[in-house]
Parts: structure tokens; C-alpha cells; sequence
């Protein structure tokens, strides 16, 4: 009997905005038995070296299955949110994005909610592409969107 092919499950709670507490533990367990949350973490990142033996195996497997966890993320939310994560390319930055959207103030003072909230948004820089980083207008509008 051949392996089943289970690439296109997802898990069955949709991130509707209000649920992300639940969505997010649900996401994270579903991802960690796929054993790609290193993925989404940053701990397992794409391979860059060109001069390993098989890089091009490697860098195809990390894309293929960042590419499942966007289809399985985008399968899981409500079509207004998975607009608006459709400009980004990697599980990692969806991730950012999600935290971002969810933080709020609650109990920490002004001063520890604008840390968290740059901290993110300082994360979500670092994960575009090198020639984004240098590209001015795309700069600016980030620091637009900005929500402090």
C-alpha cells in the first residue's frame, strides 16, 4: 500500500480575527506533528550555500514545504485575512504578521507594548528579501503600515 498523501489537510478551526489564541495553539501543534514548525520559527531556514553537494535537493524541500504550511495557513482564516497575508512568501513571515495583528496592550505598560510591538515589527524586516531591504519606496510604506 502506498503512503498516503496527506499534503493538502489542514486543520478545521478558521482564524475569523477573534479566535487567534485557539487558531494559533491548534496551527502550532498541527505544524510540529508535520514536523515543520522549525520552519515557521526560523529554525530551519533556507538553505543559501550554492557550493553543498545537494542544495538544490535542499532548497527544493524547504520551499515545498514552506509552500504547504502558506497553503495550510491560507486554508485556515478567513478570506480578508489570507488577503492580506498574500504578500508575504515565507511561513516565517505569516507568523510575524499573525503576531503583530494579535498583540495587545492588556496589562503591560505603554512602554513594554511599543518594545513588543517594535520588536515584531523589527523581525518582519529582517525576513524580506535583500532587494526590498534597499529598495526606498518599499521602505517607506512598511514604516507607513506601522502600527506605532
Amino acid at each position: 500500500m502506498a503512503p498516503r498523501d496527506d499534503s493538502l489537510q489542514s486543520i478545521v478551526i478558521q482564524l475569523d480575527g477573534k479566535n487567534y489564541a485557539y487558531w494559533s495553539y491548534v496551527m502550532k501543534n498541527f505544524l510540529r506533528g508535520k514536523t515543520m514548525w522549525g520552519i515557521v520559527t526560523g529554525d530551519k531556514k533556507k538553505p543559501t550555500d550554492e557550493k553543498v553537494n545537494n542544495y538544490a535537493t535542499l532548497l527544493d524541500s524547504w520551499e515545498t514545504d514552506n509552500s504547504k504550511i502558506i497553503t495550510w495557513i491560507n486554508n485556515s482564516v478567513i478570506q480578508s485575512i489570507g488577503t492580506q497575508l498574500a504578500k508575504y512568501d515565507t511561513s516565517k513571515e505569516y507568523q510575524l504578521q499573525f503576531h503583530i495583528r494579535a498583540l495587545q496592550q492588556n496589562n503591560l505598560s505603554v512602554q513594554e507594548f511599543y518594545a513588543a510591538m517594535s520588536d515584531l515589527w523589527d523581525q518582519l524586516a529582517l525576513t524580506g528579501p535583500d532587494v526590498l531591504k534597499a529598495f526606498k519606496p518599499y521602505i517607506d510604506r512598511r514604516e507607513e503600515k506601522r502600527l506605532v
